[in-house]
């Protein structure tokens, strides 16, 4: 399924910092980066779980915030992007 994270982190106090580069991290291992703070993830249900576990772990909710939108295994048409930044089709196949 493809689930869209988005997240702000604050920068306020040096632990921030951190913060934010374990949660991009995070997201880099599983998804392509779209926008600053934003990636584009397709995994299943176990690993969203999994995943969703691990930056609710790094973030501080008195501070930071993280949404997952789950736009299901029917998200085809569903996205819409325009301008620069061009993203490979994380549905197809990698050949190194």
């Amino acid at each position: 399924m493809m689930i869209i994270i988005s997240y702000d982190i604050s920068l306020l106090d040096k632990k921030g910092t951190t913060r934010l580069r374990k949660v991009s991290k995070l997201c880099q291992n599983y998804g392509q980066r779209v926008q600053n703070s934003v990636f584009e993830c397709i995994v299943d249900n176990q690993t969203f779980v999994m995943l969703k576990k691990q930056i609710l772990d790094v973030i501080d909710t008195s501070k930071d915030s993280v949404r997952f939108y789950i736009l299901g295994n029917r998200f085809d048409g569903k996205i819409e992007h325009y301008g620069i930044k061009d993203t490979i089709d994380l549905t197809s196949s990698l050949i190194f």
